[in-house]
């Protein structure tokens, strides 16, 4: 029996690659300094391949540094967990697990003050690495945060903080944090839920958090089986958002029944006046029997919730089926005007993303880039060309498979001249294998 999570272009690579003077196609605009980064799943010396679960694979970071207008290299590491360093014959660089829960962190990748961190949900603590992408080991933000982390923190671009909601099997809340950008845990309150639910991200303010507590939660049954994910579909769960005013604690939490439904990402959520707006990619199930196939594809919907009267209006603003929505991270929590997505299509069970889709909130319109058939391109990730640029003055960058060189591609877009030619192309020496999350981290954060 064959496994379809190891195999083409979710296949794992076996070898760690270090290439300097990466080619260029085109021209690597001179203002970007930094490194692009992607992690995902890459499992290491697999004892039961049939198992394997997407979710589970042991995390390798990818990244591509750019400097003075060259590719100056491009660099792949597994992150050394205490089994992915066992299975490299290394010593572990050891450091502080949660509950004794460890694992090799797979889902995101991110800088916050100037240091990288590659992210894990579930219990899992962060780990964090060089610039050069080494493994210095897991961490707890110098021993202030108590359990583990999430793999979508929302930075408040105000204050440069960092907003989460962790969730763990064995607790009986969610933690929310919020993390200084000096990297300390300074506030934490504890949500009470029932039955364990997986929460993958949040959405953010200025007036508040938004929790989602919805029907994908803990399954005993699945982890006594010995279920690589024991998380499935519950149909008994309620599905709910809660409004968690920035200074409240938990007994100030708004809870707001919705139907079913389920959330990987948030694109951005803003206050409206007494309301609130809040784009998101919505699954209407999801992990049904724990399994990733045969899930309805995930639409583009805007909520808009009324917090005095508790509702919440759904509209799907687009019925195609996509996912990785993200917007100019400078207006976090505030108005945006555009956002992006990776559009995408079946292939068999699978969802191969073959497009990125540009909305622009304020006119309605949308634009769609196509790459080739086979390119399973990764999500944009926009980068003002300056600090102080407008919303759509900048560079999108994103991950896509070249089938002619069996190779990937760092391609590097104009916003404003989104269908047009590429500004570069960078190609990497090997393939990068399909995975999660990307950002750009510059030299001067």
């Amino acid at each position: 029996m064959s496994n379809p999570y190891l195999e083409g272009l979710l296949a794992p690579v076996t070898e760690e690659v270090t290439a300097h003077d990466v080619p260029v196609t085109g021209r690597v605009p001179s203002e970007l300094n930094g490194r692009y980064l992607r992690i995902g799943p890459n499992p290491l010396g697999l004892e039961d391949p049939e198992s394997y679960h997407l979710f589970t694979g042991d995390g390798m970071v990818h990244g591509v540094r750019l400097r003075d207008g060259r590719a100056e290299w491009y660099r792949n590491r597994w992150v050394r967990s205490r089994r992915v360093a066992a299975k490299l014959g290394e010593e572990w660089p050891e450091g502080p697990v949660f509950d004794d829960f460890d694992f090799a962190p797979n889902t995101n990748v991110i800088g916050h003050g100037g240091r990288t961190f590659a992210l894990m949900e579930a219990g899992f603590r962060p780990y964090e690495l060089s610039r050069d992408l080494g493994t210095l080991g897991p961490c707890d933000f110098g021993g202030t945060l108590k359990g583990g982390y999430t793999a979508h923190a929302k930075k408040d671009p105000a204050t440069g903080e960092l907003h989460a909601v962790a969730y763990y099997f064995g607790w009986e809340h969610l933690e929310y944090t919020v993390l200084s950008a000096s990297g300390l845990v300074t506030r934490s309150v504890e949500i009470p839920v029932a039955d364990g639910p997986m929460v993958h991200d949040l959405a953010l303010t200025q007036k508040y958090v938004i929790v989602y507590d919805l029907p994908v939660t803990f399954s005993m049954e699945m982890a006594m089986s010995g279920a690589a994910l024991p998380y499935a579909w519950n149909d008994v769960h309620p599905a709910r958002i809660g409004l968690l005013p920035r200074s409240g604690d938990a007994t100030d939490v708004r809870w707001i029944d919705i139907e079913p439904c389920w959330v990987f990402h948030t694109m951005n959520a803003y206050d409206d006046g007494d309301r609130i707006v809040l784009d998101l990619v919505k699954f209407p199930s999801f992990l049904r029997d724990g399994r990733l196939e045969g899930n309805p594809p995930p639409v583009l919907d805007r909520w808009t919730i009324d917090p005095a009267a508790g509702t919440v209006a759904r509209q799907t603003l687009d019925d195609r089926p996509q996912e990785f929505p993200r917007v100019d991270e400078r207006l976090t929590s505030l108005p945006h005007r555009y956002g992006y997505t990776v559009a995408s299509q079946a292939v068999g069970d699978d969802l191969v993303g073959e497009a990125l889709l540009k909305y622009d909130y304020r006119t309605g319109r949308t634009d769609t880039r196509l790459f080739p058939a086979g390119s399973a391109v990764g999500e944009a990730v926009f980068v003002p060309a300056a600090p102080g640029s407008g919303e759509d003055d900048g560079y999108l960058m994103t991950l896509a498979h070249d089938a002619e060189r069996a190779a990937t591609d760092l391609v590097v877009l104009s916003a404003q001249d989104f269908t047009g030619a590429p500004v570069a192309v960078v190609h990497l020496p090997v393939r990068v294998p399909s995975g999660f999350h990307g950002n750009w981290l510059p030299d001067d954060d």
